[in-house]
């Protein structure tokens, strides 16, 4: 079958379709990381104030955690209605989800006005979040990738993923600011809530971008071309997840492996310290707040330098310097902490996202390279969201929890040497990807005469 081509969109298109997925993935993240951060500072009080402290802290994990439950359902949900219909309709209605479930946290009753169906509210909300959240990353990632260029996709393709450490900046600055101007008392009672409801006009502004680009053309060529096939190869594409159980499990479980360290790293660092740096180190929360917030504006600057590092030399040798630094770094970076200055644990933060940014900067481009068309939005998001059930998801509760059992920061090394361990075995399996042709195979899996092709990530290297 003859290759499905696309026109290289132009630049000024392309800088407005990666302006809107950033802002869109950053609300998101926005929204999804202020939570992270608030069951580390306030939800332990307000939703489980019958614990102690620290099991009050595990609690509010533990509904953090439900939300990256529900993010295999919305990436298998996401993804098959994406690869049908498109990416754009998928991604508007991602960031309603989410915005809507943020805003409605911020109005909850806390447990002294309504008891224990305040921590079940606060769950079914967070379930939203995840369920939203697992459908956005693959959506946003691809509709820059299959609109760039082959030899600058690991750069463009990064900057939608500048917006989780841009969601996290916006997070935690707006955390950092109310606590700073409010008193303890205050930012518990009312201060808290603010940062929620102020997704509700994000969102506005997101959907104003998100509605003004153009649907991907990779996709719509591969759409136009399926249209006009119309013979019974064309069921399977009714359900991209067979096709891509079918020719891409290996592709799959190699993206899930690959997240292993970039998502417990992250989370750890970002998520565990707040309560590592107050407890353990017993440091402010307004200090380790800071510390992150600046760290995250490095993090935010670094991405696209590890993608267009990608462009030149692979992203596999890319991801491989980001596995094994953050490896090599848990030791010193809890080690800094303990000195409990400031410097040294902003020194910790951002060397550690610095690592972390090697290997989430070439993932987008990565991942969409590994998979056909018209199941790419399935086979990226189920790579993705599925393996953060087992990674990011219960990440910082095996850290608090082990920090409750030994007392000390050791174990948490190990735990986050060994999900690098797994990512560095991953991505020794995989393919380079780098200048893969995403419009190659537009039809999708289900033909008998083309099963090899598309088993060999349905793109040609240019």
């Amino acid at each position: 079958m003859a290759a499905a081509t696309t026109s290289p969109t132009p630049p000024n298109s392309l800088k407005r379709i990666v302006a809107a997925s950033l802002i869109g993935t950053t609300i998101e993240w926005y929204d999804f990381f202020l939570y992270g951060s608030a069951a580390a500072l306030v939800f332990n009080e307000l939703f489980f104030p019958e614990s102690d402290p620290l099991v009050g802290t595990l609690l509010s994990f533990l509904t953090y955690a439900i939300g990256f439950a529900a993010r295999p359902l919305g990436a298998l949900v996401f993804g098959h209605y994406g690869d049908r219909l498109g990416r754009k309709k998928l991604l508007v209605l991602s960031l309603l989800l989410m915005g809507g479930a943020t805003f409605a946290i911020g109005l909850l009753p806390t447990h002294a006005s309504i008891g224990t169906a305040a921590p079940v509210l606060l769950t079914v909300l967070r379930l939203v979040q995840g369920f939203a959240l697992g459908g956005e990353w693959g959506g946003a990632v691809l509709l820059v990738s299959e609109h760039g260029d082959a030899g600058r996709r690991g750069f463009w393709a990064s900057w939608p993923q500048t917006g989780a450490p841009a969601g996290q900046l916006l997070a935690t600055g707006v955390l950092a600011a109310l606590t700073a101007l409010l008193s303890d008392s205050a930012f518990l009672a009312w201060g808290w809530r603010i940062p929620f409801l102020l997704s509700g006009v994000l969102v506005v502004v997101g959907l104003w971008i998100r509605l003004s680009v153009d649907e991907s053309p990779v996709f719509k060529a591969a759409l136009a071309q399926a249209e006009a096939r119309k013979t019974a190869s064309a069921v399977a594409e009714k359900m991209p997840l067979v096709a891509v159980l079918r020719y891409h499990w290996r592709d799959v479980l190699i993206a899930m492996g690959a997240r292993m360290a970039e998502n417990i790293s992250y989370y750890v660092i970002t998520a565990f310290i707040l309560v590592y740096a107050t407890t353990a180190a017993e440091l402010s929360k307004q200090t380790a707040l800071n510390a992150v917030l600046i760290a995250s504006a490095v993090h935010f600057a670094v991405i696209p330098a590890w993608g267009a590092l990608s462009d030149r030399l692979g992203r596999r040798p890319v991801y491989l310097i980001g596995a094994v630094g953050v490896g090599l770094w848990m030791f010193p970076f809890f080690m800094l902490i303990d000195t409990r200055s400031f410097g040294n644990l902003l020194l910790a933060v951002t060397v550690g996202l610095v690592f972390h940014g090697a290997m989430y900067a070439p993932q987008a481009a990565f991942f969409s390279e590994m998979f056909a068309t018209r199941m790419r939005y399935s086979g990226a998001s189920i790579g993705a969201q599925f393996s953060s059930v087992a990674a990011g998801a219960p990440a910082p509760l095996i850290a608090t929890a082990l920090l409750h059992r030994y007392g000390g920061s050791t174990p948490i090394a190990l735990y986050v040497i060994a999900a690098a361990l797994i990512t560095v075995v991953a991505i020794g399996c995989a393919k380079e990807t780098r200048n893969r042709d995403l419009g190659d195979i537009g039809a999708g899996a289900g033909e008998e005469d083309e099963g090899p092709a598309v088993r060999t990530a349905g793109a040609r290297t240019v």
